[in-house]
């Protein structure tokens, strides 16, 4: 091995790839027990992209109106589509109320009701009474809920000394046996190579919004995590179901919250017309982000957009007042002014449906560990390697996650797979050594992409990427549009290995990281596409014109996909868990716990 490539060692009982919501709290989880753990993150961890989450986190507290466990968790298996498995919904339903107090406890600086009890607006799909009210179930720190909880977890795992590696980019798993033993990372700042060993490795990573053109995810969410599962080998689960925003800034992206809705906003066409109200008569401007996502590119689609080009609709807080804007909506008004040139208290926003959430991703249990399929296709649980947030598939948001599911998700399931990671192991657990060629599949990647001299560079081959994402796995999708979309991805899936890189340099390239990254977005935006064409019915995120119904019968199952170095799709099928986990939820009506 050349002298550029030689291994920095290291040794900790847990590793967590990623520090956003989900790795924070499972870093957090880990030092409390007092397990050696490090966070390695290729961002400053309050740089990650839960930093963007505006709206707030899902909780059963009950402080603005009555609410129970059971109500959010039949919202959550309807929200689903009936694709989420109820043994993880009832886990995260009924924890979610302490984890929230617990964030509480260690900070986070909640909105507050008069009486001090923490502040809960309406969502999207969150009702009482099994879908009779509307429930007030998100807890909100303003509209910077997720910029709250970032730091307060930084601060809170900090404190109890873990460990955080800061602008390393981790390139590869270490597999040995079969199970994951660690990992290999570029210290970005030194361009040293440095391996660490670990009993396991928890992955959060987030999701991979940049595969598409127009999203709400930072140019950071490149499912790092899912694409080295993918090359390890392990499946990845529902990728078909990519969720768009509906209230993204129209030709920028940028997410306006939900929550403007839930504390009054409405959205109008090219008459005036809250249409809405004729595409969900009840639920109107709160209906689930597919409906309105849908909602909205109808009325485009049939001439109703504004704007010279017709090809968006608005937004309207104007009406809600200066006072309710500045507290509650603070970052919403600034974010409209700086990439809409819109003063929101006098003049609507001009929105339009946008990449915002993915569903699918690596599959596991409700403790955060991954499961895998062998030939025959039994289940099994991958020694040594977990999953965490959205880059997990646990699945609790089966086919479309309501909206303040995703934060509550973070922190149950972060704080699950750090319990489970103390039942597991013990501080002080003597580690197995490495294998002879340990970690050598990652230097291989780093020397080839390093030294690659083709004709294609990585900016050109991304955005190439991204439209066709955008242009044929969108909102509506039918197996012609994603025939032709796979027609058109698989050239320059192919291309890459004629791409070129500039910089031969190993500290600060910048043009080898998004590489890097572009290699990682291919395999999940080639397994997005091909799963979609795969599942032929309608269902949550997944809309297809050619086939417009829901069909239980042949497709009430979880998608599993194996994408090869060729950009190759196998796949196989993983059964939704219907069963719960206790008897809890008989007091669910039985309508409300069937399809």
């Amino acid at each position: 091995m050349s002298k550029d490539y030689e291994f920095i060692d290291h040794s900790y009982d847990v590793i967590v790839v990623g520090a956003g919501g989900s790795g924070l709290r499972a870093t957090l989880g880990l030092a409390e027990q007092g397990l050696t753990t490090a966070c390695i993150t290729k961002v400053f961890p309050t740089r990650s992209h839960t930093v963007a989450a505006q709206g707030g986190i899902s909780a059963a507290l009950g402080n603005m109106g009555e609410d129970d466990w059971r109500w959010h968790m039949y919202d959550t298996v309807k929200g689903s589509d009936w694709l989420g498995d109820q043994d993880a919904i009832e886990y995260m339903c009924k924890e979610a109320p302490a984890s929230v107090v617990e964030l509480e406890h260690y900070g986070v600086p909640f909105s507050r009701t008069e009486d001090g009890r923490i502040y809960q607006r309406p969502f999207g799909g969150m009702t009482t009474h099994f879908g009779e009210g509307t429930a007030q179930r998100t807890c909100a720190a303003a509209d910077r809920t997720g910029h709250a909880m970032l730091h307060t977890l930084y601060q809170q795992s900090l404190k109890r000394d873990a460990k955080f590696f800061v602008e390393y980019f981790v390139i590869d798993l270490i597999i040995e046996e079969g199970g994951c033993r660690g990992v290999v990372a570029l210290d970005l700042a030194e361009g040293r190579l440095h391996r660490f060993r670990s009993h396991i490795v928890i992955l959060a990573t987030g999701g991979y919004g940049r595969a598409y053109f127009s999203c709400t995810s930072a140019h950071i969410c490149t499912g790092d995590g899912n694409a080295m599962a993918q090359r390890a080998g392990f499946p990845l689960q529902d990728l078909e179901f990519v969720q768009f925003h509906p209230t993204g800034i129209y030709g920028a992206g940028m997410l306006i919250t939900e929550g403007s809705r839930g504390e009054g906003g409405y959205l109008t066409n090219s008459s005036e017309e809250r249409f809405m109200e004729r595409y969900a008569p009840n639920a109107k401007d709160l209906a689930s982000r597919d409906v309105v996502s849908r909602s909205i590119t109808i009325e485009i689609r049939e001439g109703r957009g504004v704007g010279v080009d017709k090809d968006h609709v608005h937004l309207h807080l104007e009406h809600l007042g200066t006072d309710v804007i500045e507290e509650r909506l603070p970052g919403i008004a600034e974010t409209a002014k700086i990439f809409a040139g819109v003063d929101i208290t006098k003049d609507p926003i001009p929105v339009l449906p946008t990449v915002h959430y993915n569903m699918g991703g690596v599959p596991t249990n409700y403790y955060g560990e991954v499961v895998s399929s062998d030939n025959v296709g039994d289940e099994y649980v991958v020694p040594g390697l977990m999953a965490v947030g959205e880059a997990a598939c646990v699945s609790v948001h089966g086919a479309n996650r309501l909206g303040s599911n995703s934060l509550i998700d973070l922190v149950v399931f972060g704080r699950a797979a750090a319990i489970r990671c103390g039942e597991l192991i013990s501080s002080g657990d003597k580690f197995a050594p490495f294998g002879k060629n340990a970690g050598q599949m990652a230097v291989e990647r780093v020397d080839r992409l390093r030294h690659a001299r083709g004709g294609s560079s990585t900016a050109k081959l991304r955005l190439e990427m991204q439209r066709v994402m955008q242009n044929h796995a969108a909102v509506f999708r039918t197996g012609e549009s994603l025939q032709k979309g796979i027609d058109l991805l698989e050239p320059i899936f192919n291309a890459f290995s004629d791409v070129s890189v500039a910089d031969r340099s190993l500290i600060w390239n910048t043009d080898l990281i998004e590489t890097f990254e572009l290699e990682n977005l291919l395999l999940q935006a080639m397994g997005t596409i091909k799963s979609a064409a795969y599942r032929t019915e309608s269902r949550g995120a997944q809309a297809r014109e050619d086939y417009p119904e829901r069909d239980d019968t042949n497709w009430m199952k979880h998608t599993l996909v194996w994408v090869n170095e060729d950009g190759e799709a196998r796949f196989g099928n993983r059964e939704v868990r219907m069963n719960t986990l206790t008897d809890d939820v008989e007091t669910i009506p039985p309508k409300a716990r069937t399809y």
